[in-house]
This record gives structure tokens, C-alpha cells and sequence, in this order.
């Protein structure tokens, strides 16, 4: 794909986007205010999971480990 191409793919995406959320029909100050209030969001989001994500799964992971059968840490500390 030349440049060119890829050019008019991007332009074509963003006029996708201006479609589907319909900002295509505001003055261009609502837009910017509108764009960074969308990519601040996608941005927490992006970030919180980032964050705390990981630390959801240990804990998963260890709430099933002893369910399933697993020993605690301290009895394996206790064994070695």
C-alpha cells in the first residue's frame, strides 16, 4: 500500500468516525471539546486496566487456587 493509499484509508476512517458519533454536525469548538472528553475517557480506561487489571487476576487466581484444592502459602512454607 503506497502512501497515497494509506492517506485516503485514514481520511476515509475519520470520516467514519465523524458518521458514526455524529459530531459532523458541530461547530469545530464542540468538536475538539468533544474529541478530548472521548480520548480522555478511552485514556482512563486504557490506563485503569492497565493498573488494577493484573492485580484482579492474582487475586482470581489465588481465590480459585483454594477452592480447587491448593494449599495455602503458609502450610507450603511450612513444608520446605
Amino acid at each position: 500500500m503506497n502512501f497515497k493509499n494509506f492517506m485516503e484509508y485514514l481520511a476515509w476512517l475519520y470520516y467514519q468516525y465523524l458518521l458514526i458519533t455524529g459530531i459532523y454536525v458541530l461547530e469545530p469548538w464542540e468538536k475538539s471539546i468533544f474529541n478530548s472528553i472521548l480520548f480522555s475517557a478511552i485514556a482512563m480506561v486504557i490506563y485503569t486496566s492497565y493498573v488494577f487489571v493484573p492485580i484482579h487476576i492474582r487475586l482470581a487466581l489465588e481465590f480459585f487456587s483454594g477452592i480447587c484444592g491448593g494449599q495455602p502459602e503458609s502450610t507450603m512454607a511450612l513444608m520446605n
